[in-house]
């Protein structure tokens, strides 16, 4: 083949070549520009997004939820995205709170970092643990009957370390922060009762008064309960202290509570004259377990209680108690504070 032919065929090849290679250009160029334009492209409006991405979401699922509190177009980009950003198994399940305003890679930034949201959900001193679960469950953390039967399996109860019939009077009142997909019923019980045992150790003791931790901890329940001023709990562990040390029966209105199911409000003479494990009028001793979750103060106060004399206490209506060391003075001071004369 002449020098002239080949020339002529190759400027022809070229010829043809050259629109499908601008076309090809334009196309590779087009779709850049598109990509680019996904990447750079903020979502709209101020403020935050709540998005939860339960476990197990792939990445198509992800960008549909994000998607659809309208953070980011759902499309094949964003498969791209994270597909060339090699992120895809670093994607965290979790409850976010994301701004508007982001780019589509800033926002993928925020799930790598795994930025979840935290709450806070606080258990008050003297709750029981069947009203732990509802407080738990009113936000849907745990499932409430499945938080109130492992209070009461004897395994897990061996396994966090106690020798008890159940958890009532280990689930620590504290404030607790959770996390969406991250506690439920069994972690959230191992959470409380690993806080009490810390508070356990820093009081430093393991038995008192002739009284074993669980004895303890049952009588700390039962002064948690009879407590309006804080500042008189040391004086009703004394009170309760020596009526023990006299075989005196405790006479305390909320273990007889404790154990009536179902109780309507209303504590009738009838109440305190039925026995129940529970009722220290007939019960010359302890209940048969802790009636609520003591907290730190109450634990404290039967370990170290007031220097008194005193066996008998009544309320005067204020949140605070006269203490009595004999039974003379104790009914006067019923007939001025409970009887009105």
């Amino acid at each position: 083949m002449s020098a002239s032919l080949f020339t002529f065929i190759r400027l022809r090849f070229m010829r043809r070549l050259l629109p499908l290679l601008l076309v090809v250009c334009l196309v590779i160029g087009g779709v850049g520009l598109w990509y680019r334009s996904f990447l750079t492209t903020p979502s709209p409006g101020n403020g935050e997004m709540v998005v939860e991405i339960p476990k197990g979401t792939g990445v198509r699922g992800i960008g549909a939820l994000l998607a659809a509190k309208g953070l980011l177009r759902d499309d094949i980009r964003f498969l791209a995205l994270v597909w060339l950003s090699g992120i895809r198994a670093k994607l965290q399940a979790g409850e976010y709170s994301l701004p508007r305003g982001l780019t589509p890679p800033e926002l993928l930034q925020l799930l790598v970092k795994g930025s979840t949201l935290r709450h806070h959900v606080t258990i008050p001193e003297g709750v029981t643990v069947a009203q732990a679960a509802l407080l738990f469950a009113r936000d849907g953390w745990i499932k409430q009957d499945r938080f109130l039967a492992l209070s009461q399996d004897k395994t897990l109860i061996r396994q966090l370390g106690l020798d008890a019939p159940s958890l009532e009077g280990y689930l620590f009142p504290e404030t607790y922060t959770l996390v969406r997909n991250e506690a439920d019923e069994r972690s959230v019980l191992r959470m409380m009762v690993e806080r009490f045992h810390r508070v356990w150790r820093d009081l430093n003791i393991n038995e008192a008064h002739g009284l074993n931790r669980h004895q303890l901890v049952i009588l700390a329940s039962v002064v948690e309960k009879e407590t309006g001023a804080a500042v008189e709990r040391p004086l009703i562990a004394r009170v309760f202290l020596n009526r023990l040390d006299r075989q005196m029966p405790l006479q305390s209105d909320p273990t007889v509570i404790y154990g009536i199911q179902d109780f309507n409000g209303n504590l009738t003479k009838a109440d305190l004259k039925r026995h129940t494990p529970y009722n220290t009028y007939t019960l010359p001793a302890l209940p048969a377990g802790p009636i609520c979750n003591p907290g730190r103060a109450a634990l404290e106060a039967v370990i170290r209680p007031a220097d008194s004399q005193a066996l008998y206490f009544v309320s005067k209506n204020d949140g605070t108690h006269v203490f009595s060391t004999n039974l003379a003075d104790h009914n006067r001071a019923v007939q001025i504070y409970q009887r009105g004369k």
